[in-house]
């Protein structure tokens, strides 16, 4: 099976081989036939001064001529271009557009989402108010007492200068730290 599928593919590749060839000499004759219309062979010997001035005026008009076509053939071309990018663009915009869905408002809890987002490696429930820090109205109260009392700094340098200032630091708790 592999062996005929493959000897398949290679005659196809051989006769793709050959009409490529055979497109090209194609070509090639038919520039050849499409030059020899178009610019018959020049007779330059034996002509005075006047019949070659002559000469190439008529070969400046031709160019002039093949000049002007050309640049009307770029310009179609350029055009057509330029038509196609649209038409592509508007297929785009035609084929991207869809319409929205109206979307709900969902209360979901912080554990329905965990699970949902992990799945089964979601383990124990996401309590959040039970991992936050208990605070109690008298330490807020001794913290402000604290703050007042060490408010000034220039009481506290001589208290804290020397050894013992570092003795009582430490003996506090850092309390000026």
């Amino acid at each position: 099976m592999w062996i005929l599928f493959s000897y398949q593919n290679m005659l196809l590749l051989q006769r793709a081989c050959d009409d490529l060839e055979k497109e090209t000499q194609d070509r090639e004759e038919e520039k050849v036939r499409y030059l020899g219309e178009k610019l018959p062979p020049l007779q330059l010997s034996g002509l005075s001064m006047a019949e070659l001035q002559t000469l190439c005026k008529q070969l400046h008009s031709k160019i002039d001529v093949t000049d002007e076509e050309r640049y009307d053939c770029e310009s179609k071309v350029s055009k057509h271009n330029k038509d196609i990018h649209e038409l592509k663009l508007k297929v785009q915009d035609l084929g991207g557009k869809f319409k929205k869905p109206a979307l709900r408002k969902v209360r979901v809890s912080a554990d329905e989402m965990m699970r949902a987002l992990l799945g089964s490696k979601h383990k124990g429930s996401m309590d959040l108010r039970a991992n936050l820090k208990s605070v109690k109205k008298e330490d807020v109260k001794q913290d402000k007492v604290l703050t007042s009392e060490v408010g000034d700094w220039r009481k506290n340098v001589e208290a804290m200068s020397g050894m013992e200032g570092r003795k009582k630091m430490f003996d506090t708790g850092g309390g000026g730290q």
